[in-house]
């Protein structure tokens, strides 16, 4: 039960105002957007999450844990793409997704949260909100540096 008032918050109150954010180039930066592939359509999701970028790696606490179509769409084709914002620009990174089951995601959620503040507001709302929580580790490929081709 609760799982579905947590889903049906997401997809229509939460969500939908985040994505038109990402559209207009005004994101929070504690919000990044997974763009996963679809399981059965093939087609491109997109869906807001909190920003867990540490370097080359994204980490991704899910609060309904394999219940998330994003995570079953990750279980059928882990390779995805994240929309982070850096200052006021916003870039697109590939990485490939790992399922964490045996992780302890409430560490990985207070390491998310220790080395930026401004995350602490997504993880309280995922807390309260959490059926099941896994990580996710995505490992972002390398970007070249500017300048470079």
């Amino acid at each position: 039960m609760k799982h579905q008032i947590v889903r049906r918050l997401q997809k229509y109150l939460v969500n939908p105002p985040v994505r038109a954010l990402f559209a207009l180039g005004l994101a929070p930066p504690f919000y990044a957007l997974l763009e996963s592939t679809g399981r059965n359509s093939g087609e491109p999701r997109r869906t807001p999450v909190g920003n867990g970028l540490d370097g080359d790696t994204f980490w991704l606490i899910t609060e309904l844990g394999h219940r998330a179509h994003y995570v079953k769409n990750i279980q059928a084709n882990p390779k995805v793409r994240l929309c982070l914002r850096r200052g006021v620009r916003q870039r697109w990174r590939s990485g490939t997704a790992h399922i964490l089951a045996d992780d302890d995601s409430r560490a990985r959620q207070r390491a998310i949260c220790r080395s930026k503040p401004g995350r602490k507001f997504n993880a309280v709302a995922l807390r309260a909100l959490a059926v099941d929580m896994i990580t996710i580790r995505i490992d972002l490929e390398q970007t070249p540096p500017a300048g470079t081709t």
